[in-house]
């Protein structure tokens, strides 16, 4: 005869060791949102190009062949302030990304293959902006 309590026992034993597994191997983690630093080099794809600090945060460019990507990072993560990024190549309309933001600002890309980019950042009131760069 079949016994349906010894497979569930077994089927609740099995997720639990796969759980374990999954778990102490890194492959699976109950953290919620926010936990893990996040580094920006995961955010954007491409090489660091240029980093432009400023009094509240810093405006931070990758570039790989096609296409740059920018984001603004705040120097002290803390309560929603507004913060923007905005990314311009030469001769297309800039890619933009503001609002009230805890961290950072983007991440924003464009295509940039052979062409120089503007870009410009803000968090809480104080900006910086480049000239035509990465020519």
């Amino acid at each position: 005869m079949f016994d349906r309590t010894g497979v569930k026992a077994r089927g609740a034993r099995l997720l639990g060791h796969l759980l374990a597994v999954l778990l102490t191997t890194g492959a699976l983690t109950l953290a919620g949102p926010g936990t893990a630093t996040a580094d920006a080099a995961s955010l954007c794809s491409g090489r660091p190009s240029k980093t432009v600090s400023f009094a509240t945060g810093e405006l931070r460019l990758y570039r790989s062949r096609q296409y740059v990507c920018a984001l603004t990072v705040a120097k002290t993560p803390g309560p929603r302030r507004p913060m923007s990024v905005s990314l311009q190549p030469r001769g297309g309309r800039p890619a933009v990304d503001s609002g009230p933001f805890t961290r950072q600002a983007g991440p924003v890309t464009v295509h940039a293959l052979n062409r120089c980019v503007r870009a410009s950042g803000s968090v809480a009131g104080r900006n910086v902006s480049t000239g035509w760069i990465l020519c």
